[in-house]
C-alpha cells in the first residue's frame, strides 16, 4: 500500500521528466537533420543561461533583459484580460438568461469572433493612436470570447429544478443571480477565463511583433533581425513555460470551485 501511494506520488514528476525527454530528444534530432541550423538544446542552453544572469538589465529602449520583457508583456495580457474578463462575464450571465438576448447578440458573437487578432490591430492603433494602447486592445477582444461563450453556457444550463426552488422560496432577481445563476455557472466561468488567458498569452506574441518596443514577442523579432536562433529559442520555452504556469493556475481554480 504505501509502496502504491509513493508511486501515485511521484507520478506526475515521472511524466513531466519523460515530457522533457521527448522533447529534448525531438529537438535534437531536428538539430541534427538541419546541420545545426536549429541550434540544439546544449548550444540554446548556454544562451539562455546568460540571459537568466542579468534578466532586468535595461540599456536603453531596444535593450533590456528578459525580465523587464516578460514583465512588460504580462502587464499588457492582465490588462487586456481583465477588461475582456469585466464585460464577457456581465454580458455572458445576460446571454445565458435571456433567449432574447441570446438571438439578438449570438449572430454578432459568430460574426466578430473568427477574426484575426491581427486584423483588429489597426483599428486599435486608430483608437488609441499608440501602439500599446493597440496591442492592449486585440487582447481585449480575442480573450472575450471564451469566457462569454463559456458563461452564457453555464448559465443556460441551470436545471428547471434550481429555477423552481428559486421562485418557491420568492428569491428577488439580485437573490437570484447571487444564490442560483453565479454558484452553478461559475465552474464554467473558470473554464471561460482559462481559455481566454491562453488566447491572451497567444495573442502577445503577435501584437508585440507588431507593435514593437518592449515585451517578450518583441524580443523574439528582434532576435530574428539579430540572427539569435537561440534567443529565440530561449524566448519559445520561457513563453511555453509562462503559458503552462497560469494555466495550472486556473486549472487549480477550476478544481477548487468544482462545488458548483
Amino acid at each position: 500500500m504505501k509502496k502504491l501511494l509513493n508511486l501515485q506520488t511521484y507520478l506526475p514528476l515521472l511524466f513531466g521528466i519523460g515530457s522533457a525527454v521527448i522533447l529534448i530528444g525531438a529537438w535534437w534530432g531536428i538539430s541534427l537533420l538541419t546541420n545545426r541550423e536549429i541550434p540544439s538544446p546544449l548550444m540554446t542552453w548556454s544562451v539562455f543561461n546568460e540571459m537568466l544572469a542579468t534578466p532586468f538589465y535595461d540599456y536603453g529602449p531596444n535593450d533590456k533583459g528578459i525580465g523587464n520583457q516578460l514583465v512588460s508583456s504580462l502587464i499588457r495580457v492582465f490588462s487586456g484580460f481583465g477588461l475582456g474578463s469585466l464585460v464577457a462575464i456581465p454580458l455572458g450571465l445576460l446571454i445565458g438568461s435571456s433567449k432574447t438576448a441570446f438571438r439578438l447578440i449570438n449572430p454578432i458573437i459568430q460574426i466578430l469572433r473568427p477574426v484575426s487578432p491581427l486584423a483588429w490591430f489597426p483599428l486599435g492603433l486608430l483608437a488609441f493612436k499608440a501602439a500599446e494602447g493597440a496591442t492592449i486592445f486585440i487582447i481585449f477582444v480575442t480573450s472575450v470570447w471564451p469566457t462569454l461563450i463559456n458563461t452564457a453556457f453555464g448559465v443556460a444550463s441551470i436545471p428547471q429544478d434550481h429555477k423552481n426552488v428559486a421562485k418557491a422560496y420568492g428569491f428577488s432577481r439580485w437573490k437570484y443571480i447571487t444564490k442560483v445563476i453565479i454558484p452553478f455557472a461559475l465552474p464554467h466561468i473558470i473554464t471561460g477565463l482559462r481559455l481566454s488567458i491562453g488566447v491572451a498569452w497567444m495573442v502577445i506574441v503577435a501584437g508585440e511583433m507588431l507593435s514593437g518596443g518592449v515585451g517578450i514577442g518583441f524580443f523574439v523579432w528582434d532576435s530574428w533581425n539579430a540572427l539569435s536562433l537561440e534567443k529565440i529559442l530561449s524566448a519559445i520555452l520561457i513563453i511555453g513555460t509562462v503559458g503552462l504556469l497560469l494555466d495550472k493556475g486556473f486549472d487549480w481554480l477550476q478544481k477548487r470551485f468544482a462545488f458548483a
